[in-house]
């Protein structure tokens, strides 16, 4: 049998090297990724916070791997996702990327009106049209439509929401052309196309949709969000833009970070990623965390007995680091000024006693002996 050349067996070994550690395979891993301040994100009224303390918005990280650094999954917080755990049904990461962005600014939108709300303030919201979230495939504007475009009007019928776009288009039967009106990029375009029939039986043009609002306030609210995407922050940016609108500082001297989506009840949702974020913001030194206090539904347990609230979650993530910063479970944005107002409260007493050598508690009559 020939010998395989030296120079052979080296080039084939540095082919099975650069394989490992440099060429990207369709995984990708998910870690912790960084706690950014508000402080320099949040402008209200052309001005940003200047207080002692900070709130912050968490991230999670998600990184194409290579054979090597895939390895990296079996360490804590690390986990490995296919294409299809991470993108769903899109195309690409641009498509993914779009919609991630969709979600941060419709998340700012609610996060300024529950904000205003809070802060028994003023405000105006504008329908601008339908968001278009999915395409699909058997849709007649499927090569016309993209994921991001605005559907402003149909047959030249303008609609105050996509409860009555989706009434309109319903009406009509299935087969029957109509003409769109939609905006991308700034920019007017038209399409027509025939309906086909959606699952429910009814008529449609065969898109996924959410409306898309805009908010007009006085003063003025902007969130410079950067490259970070996704509705998580919700419940920061609420909390950070109310402590701008009011006197005082919410959160004295103390860094609190948090997630957790918003509704415009001030509801706050669950989001993917807790325990990465606690991680996070552990890394970066803050005091406090919030965390969604959501309940999980019987039938969904039935089906995942495993499924942990993310409050339970981010507990179970700040036993494993051993942190000091203390997880405050959340419902409602009223739970987290409630308790931002008591931690005020107890700093002032502190502080009372520190300078006067008594606490001062207010609304204790103290007995006579």
């Amino acid at each position: 049998m020939k010998k395989i050349p030296a120079f052979i067996k080296a080039l084939l070994i540095l082919g099975i090297l650069y394989f490992f550690f440099f060429v990207p395979i369709p995984l990708y891993l998910e870690v912790p990724g960084s706690a950014f301040g508000l402080d320099d994100m949040v402008e209200v009224d052309h001005e940003f916070s200047s207080d002692p303390g900070d709130f912050y918005i968490t991230t999670v990280g998600v990184q194409q791997t290579t054979p090597f650094t895939a390895l990296s999954s079996v360490l804590p917080f690390r986990d490995l996702l296919t294409e299809q755990e991470l993108f769903g049904d899109m195309e690409d990461f641009e498509e993914y990327d779009v919609i991630q962005q969709y979600y941060m600014d419709s998340s700012i939108n609610t996060a300024v009106q529950v904000a205003f709300d809070a802060a028994d303030m003023d405000y105006e919201l504008h329908y601008n049209g339908v968001y278009v979230l999915q395409v699909l495939e058997e849709s007649s504007f499927a090569g016309e439509l993209k994921v991001g475009d605005t559907v402003k009007s149909v047959d030249g019928n303008t609609f105050e929401s996509s409860h009555d776009f989706i009434e309109y288009i319903g009406n009509k039967n299935v087969g029957e052309t109509v003409e769109i009106e939609f905006e991308r990029d700034e920019e007017l375009l038209t399409a027509s196309g025939e309906l086909i029939p959606l699952d429910t039986g009814v008529a449609g043009i065969g898109i996924g949709l959410v409306d898309n609002t805009s908010i007009e306030t006085s003063p003025e609210v902007t969130i410079h969000s950067g490259a970070i995407g996704g509705p998580s922050a919700g419940l920061m940016f609420s909390l950070q833009i109310y402590n701008q609108l009011t006197e005082g500082n919410i959160h004295g001297d103390y860094d609190v970070a948090g997630t957790g989506t918003i509704s415009p009840d001030g509801t706050v949702g669950r989001i993917g990623g807790i325990a990465k974020k606690v991680v996070a913001s552990d890394e970066e030194g803050v005091d406090y965390f919030f965390a969604p206090d959501d309940e999980l539904d019987e039938e969904i347990l039935a089906l995942y007995p495993d499924l942990q609230s993310n409050y339970q979650e981010a507990l179970d993530a700040a036993e494993s680091i051993d942190t000091e910063m203390e997880i405050i479970p959340v419902k409602n944005i009223s739970d987290a000024l409630e308790f931002l107002e008591g931690l005020n409260q107890e700093a002032a007493a502190v502080e009372n006693e520190a300078e006067f050598g008594f606490v001062n508690f207010q609304g204790i009559n103290p007995s006579a002996a």
